[in-house]
């Protein structure tokens, strides 16, 4: 097992998924403290990098195409802060990082993780019920219906239509943008032909169905109701049958090893091993961090 705790969180591997324990120091994001705990599988991952730097370092998870709602929701466009799949790292601790990157990548290896997009969820996306109050109003997620609500700063022709209700099974879409620059963010629901009213405009500002959003901290938050709801929405990349239509037959992979493939994963796993003890003799891993982690290695032969 490999493990890394820093203020900004905590990140556990154990050979199968990352866990991702969110910091309680009050400069940790509330995004990031309301999205709570993570269990990363492994098969989830496209790849894991330590980018050193002089005062902190950082730990990136980089996700597959379409395997987290959280992702597929905002595009990529979360400030650092409320991006849960990174870790600032203190200076003295930049060795157990680039430990903690070594045994995810080489499970990644030895498990022939595949890095292409996924056609399906590998991620649940936040818990719900959920709500969040930013930009011009609130918005309210039970898992099955949205309801977004308005405050003071929401234009008249907006308010003047009152709360709008509406359910996931309605959508067609849902957007997040942040603000940039001076161009205002949004949390937007587009609904499908059948439902939309003539009220619905491409102007958030006067959109019944969409948040506008200014900027400020808890803009990112709104990305979370947008993941849970994007999370029970029919993935994009699904199969035809999944969404009602016809789709060609899947050969299964096969799961034969190719001759000679177990011996050079042996191979591996006794390199790892001696790198291991070479980190332990250097004082990068404690006895108990080499403990751990050579047991996780053995788990593997």
């Amino acid at each position: 097992m490999a493990e890394i705790i820093q203020s900004d969180g905590t990140w556990t591997f154990d050979g199968d998924a990352v866990r991702i324990v969110p910091g309680r120091d009050k400069g940790v994001h509330a995004a990031r403290q309301s999205l709570g705990e993570l269990t990363v599988p492994l098969e989830a991952l496209a790849g894991i990098a330590y980018e050193p730097g002089r005062k902190s370092g950082r730990l990136r998870l980089r996700l597959r195409e379409g395997a987290d709602p959280l992702r597929l929701a905002t595009g990529g466009r979360l400030p650092d802060g409320a991006d849960p799949y990174q870790l600032s790292v203190d200076p003295d601790r930049s060795g157990v990082a680039e430990y903690f990157v070594d045994e995810v990548r080489n499970a990644l290896l030895l498990d022939e993780v595949p890095t292409g997009p996924c056609d399906r969820f590998l991620l649940p996306g936040p818990a719900v019920p959920l709500s969040a109050a930013a930009g011009d109003g609130i918005a309210s997620f039970d898992g099955d219906r949205i309801r977004l609500e308005w405050n003071w700063k929401t234009e008249e022709s907006k308010k003047s239509a009152g709360p709008r209700t509406f359910s996931v099974a309605d959508l067609d879409a849902v957007e997040w943008r942040p603000a940039e620059g001076l161009e205002n963010g949004y949390l937007r629901f587009r609904l499908a032909k059948s439902t939309a009213t003539t009220l619905t405009t491409t102007v958030p500002k006067h959109d019944p169905h969409a948040i506008e959003l200014y900027g400020f901290r808890k803009d990112p938050l709104m990305a979370l109701v947008a993941a849970a709801v994007v999370a029970r929405m029919p993935h994009p990349a699904a199969p035809a049958d999944e969404i009602g239509g016809p789709v060609a037959p899947q050969v299964p992979p096969s799961t034969t090893k190719a001759s000679g493939e177990g011996d050079a994963d042996h191979d591996a796993l006794l390199r790892r091993l001696r790198e291991l003890g070479e980190l332990r003799q250097s004082g990068v891993l404690t006895e108990e961090e080499f403990t751990a982690a050579k047991q996780s290695v053995l788990r593997r032969f």
